[in-house]
Parts: C-alpha cells; sequence; structure tokens
C-alpha cells in the first residue's frame, strides 16, 4: 500500500519558521512531480509549491520569498521550509505525488497520491 505521510506541523509565533516533511512508502516504482497544498478554514484548497524529480521547483507568488520546496528522491521525501510565517498561512498542508507503483500484481499510475496532512498554526 501505497502511502504519502507529513510531518512537522504545530504552533508557532508570526515571524517564526517550520519545516514540514513528506514521506512516500509502498511499493513506488516512481514518483514525478511532488509538492504541498494547504486548505485554510472556509477556503479552498490552494497549491503552495511543486517540484519536479530532476529538482526545478515552483512556489506560489504569495509565498515564494519566504517558503522553500526541496526534495529528497532516495528517501521519497519532500519538504516545505517556511520562514517568516504570518497568520495567513495557516491551515491544513497536504503533500502529494504523483507516482507510478505496484498494486497487487500490476502496475498503476501515475496517479496523484496524497498526504492526511498536517496543521499549521501561527498565532499573531
Amino acid at each position: 500500500q501505497v502511502q504519502l505521510v507529513e510531518s512537522g506541523g504545530g504552533l508557532v509565533q508570526a515571524g517564526g519558521s517550520l519545516r514540514l516533511s513528506c514521506a512516500a512508502s509502498g511499493s513506488i516504482l516512481i514518483i514525478n512531480d511532488m509538492g504541498w497544498y494547504r486548505q485554510a478554514p472556509g477556503k479552498q484548497r490552494e497549491l503552495v509549491a511543486t517540484i519536479t524529480r530532476g529538482g526545478n521547483a515552483h512556489v506560489t507568488e504569495s509565498v515564494k520569498e519566504r517558503f522553500t520546496i526541496s526534495r529528497d528522491n532516495a528517501k521519497m521525501s519532500v519538504y516545505l521550509q517556511m520562514d517568516s510565517l504570518i497568520p495567513a498561512d495557516a491551515g491544513v498542508y497536504y503533500c502529494f505525488g504523483n507516482v507510478r507503483y505496484e498494486s497487487g500484481f500490476s502496475i498503476r499510475g501515475p496517479d496523484d497520491l496524497w498526504g492526511r496532512g498536517t496543521q499549521v498554526t501561527v498565532s499573531s
């Protein structure tokens, strides 16, 4: 069973930093793009950042001066370094991976698979 598990969320004061991690596991053959979305209460899920397998990164304009995305292909992991956090950054952060994997006797994907999310709270 393939899964993505986020960690690193929590409560931080405005101006502080958090580093989110997301590790994939299971019968994975390859992970193409990986990235992060976030969802604030009452709002739609929005894209934060993506990174290709080769390391080409895209960070959404509203946070690009403060957030950095990276990945470690050997560890099948993606990271989001968040600095100078503001209350508007609060929400549940979800990682995703575009994954090709084995399931039973077949090969599936590439499919976009998601983690369950990690909560980020920023106090003012």
